[in-house]
This record gives C-alpha cells, structure tokens and sequence, in this order.
C-alpha cells in the first residue's frame, strides 16, 4: 500500500456518502469485492429512498396533472408552457442575443451553451419571468427532489458535424446512480428523425429487475468497460431494457414552446438525426448529493448568486483544466445560431 493510498483512503471514503459516481477514480466505488457484498446496491437503494422522501413533502405545490405524468414516466412534456401570444417574441429575443457562448465536441456532435446569467436575464426580462413561474419553479423542485435553482443555459445542438466519430449521447445511457434533473424548452419543433429527446417510459423506477441490473453492473472491472459507464453514467443495450421489463425507448417529437422535465436516472438518450441540423433550447439541470435529507439549504440557489454560478464554473475549470480537463471552449460572443466566430 503506498503512502499515497492511505493519504486518499478517507476522502474515498466519505466520497461514498455524496454523488461521486465513477468507479475507476473511485477503488472503493469501483471495488467489485465490496460490490459483491453490496455497496453499490446499498447507495443506490438509500438514495431512491430518500429521494422518494423529499419528493413526497414537495409534491402538493405541483399542479396534479404535472406530478402523475411525472411519476408514471419519469419525465412530463408540457406543450405550450409559454403563452401562444408570447412566444414568439421570446424565441426571437433569444435567438438573436449575442453573448459569451462556449462549446464541447463529442463524436460528430457540437453543443454550445450559452449562459443564462444577470447581462442575459437584464437584456431578456421574459426568461427571468418564465424561470421564475411558481409552476415551472415547483416542478423543477419536484423532478430534482431538493428547493434547489437549477443551471440555466441556452442551448445549441449541432448534429452531423462532418465527424466520422459517434456521438456518445446517442446510446442509451443514466446519467447516475441516484436522480437528478434535466430541463428543454425547445424553440423549435422537433421532429423524430431530427434528434428528439429519447426516454425509456418508468425507467426511473428502481424495481427489482432495476436493482438486479445496477448489482451486475457494478461487479464489472472498470477498466474493461466503456469509459463513461465506468465513470459512473452506465450504457444499456436494448436486450437489457426488455429483461428489466420496460418498453423500448421512445423519441419525443415535439412543436417549439414544449418544456420537457425529466429524471435521468431513468435511461434517455439523444435520438438519431438523419441529417444535419440545428435545434436551440433553454436547458437546465440540477444534481445534488442524494444523500442529504433536507429539501433546501442550497446557498448557492440563493438570488445574486444562482445566476452567477455558471460562468463561476467555468472560470474554475478554466483554472484547474490541467489538474480536472475543461471539455468546454470559449468561442467567443456568438448567437445561439452563429457558427462563425
């Protein structure tokens, strides 16, 4: 044992106890000899448990319609969610904000977000207004299980690239162990061949058949397997969804002003699109250490600083790349659809 595995042994240890996911930075994650006795079945089942706790004292502020779509099929699709006289007034006043943008590649896929911070929020008062909704704000609490203000960001998916390399968002994936959310409004339709947010309907339950696959899962050698599964996002091939008894996965075609909220410990994807393209969303997200039984408490939701934080952690990662990597580029102030610097 060398001194630097003692020295890390109690970090890796109170790891266990928060969201850290990733079974090679993680031996004791990743030990297939605790899995086998079951540690990960252990802090898959404590934080299903406690999420079910927190969502059932925050479920009466969300409309009922809302919560049972929610509830039966891990996610809710609301068309609409913006008023039709509305809407397009806030489409164009997003598509035409120039502002600082930064982009990630993976496979053949260029995503550019955007951040939803004070200057954005100052020159669009209709994004502050929507994001602020008591109805969206109440669902978004829900669907995340904590009081928590997610990550906002507009959003800009470019599909088919010119990249001979497969987009990793395309196979079906969870994004963890325990719940967590994620948000689209999208500004355009979507149509099925073009991309659509695919979800495997009550996947996000953790079943017997669910809690079967996460143990067998776990005793795999991280080394051996995909390297997002081993850090903790696990892949399934379809013949493993038919086994835990679920339908087959199903691409969400929508018009634009359709907020989608879902739960991504359920298996999702990005579909397949058949040719190049473009689609522009308002994306949030929010993850939390699943283990924490309070419903709020999050400083850093609190306002003055909820709107600040993206561009925080950007500058941090900027700082530390070399230490953590910093997939997301700056690439200049750009449009939600301008691909020329």
């Amino acid at each position: 044992m060398t001194i630097g595995t003692v020295l890390l042994a109690p970090i890796w240890a109170l790891q266990l106890l928060t969201s850290a996911k990733s079974f090679l930075d993680n031996p004791l994650i990743g030990s297939r000899r605790l899995n086998a006795r079951g540690l990960h079945l252990a802090r898959v089942r404590l934080a299903a448990g406690l999420c079910t706790w927190r969502r059932r004292r925050l479920a009466r502020k969300v409309r009922p319609d809302w919560r049972e779509a929610f509830d039966r099929d891990g996610f809710v699709a609301i068309p609409d969610v913006v008023p039709i006289a509305e809407f397009p007034a806030l489409r164009e006043a997003i598509l035409s904000y120039r502002g600082p943008a930064r982009e990630m590649r993976q496979g053949d896929a260029i995503t550019r977000r955007m951040a939803i911070d004070p200057a954005m929020l100052s020159a669009i008062p209709a994004v502050r207004m929507l994001l602020e909704r008591e109805d969206i704000v109440a669902l978004f609490h829900y669907v995340a299980s904590f009081r928590t203000t997610p990550l906002h960001y507009i959003q800009t998916i470019v599909s088919h690239d010119g990249s001979n390399e497969a987009d990793p968002q395309e196979a079906l994936h969870a994004d963890s162990f325990h719940s967590s959310l994620k948000a689209w409004l999208f500004l355009n339709p979507v149509a099925e061949d073009e991309g659509p947010f695919t979800y495997v309907r009550g996947s996000h339950r953790f079943t017997p058949e669910r809690l079967a696959w996460e143990h067998r899962r776990s005793l795999a050698d991280p080394r051996m397997i995909d390297r997002l599964d081993a850090r903790g996002s696990p892949r399934i091939p379809a013949q493993e969804i038919a086994a835990m008894k679920l339908p087959a996965p199903e691409g969400l075609a929508v018009p634009g002003n359709t907020l989608v909220v879902a739960d991504t410990v359920g298996f999702h994807a990005r579909g397949t699109s058949a040719r190049p393209g473009e689609r522009v969303e308002i994306w949030s997200y929010a993850r939390r250490n699943p283990f924490l039984p309070w419903l709020g408490g999050d400083l850093l939701s609190l306002p003055g600083i909820a709107e600040r934080r993206v561009n925080w952690l950007w500058r941090l990662r900027d700082r530390l790349e070399q230490r953590i990597g910093q997939p997301w580029r700056p690439v200049g102030t750009r449009t939600p659809m301008d691909h020329d610097a």
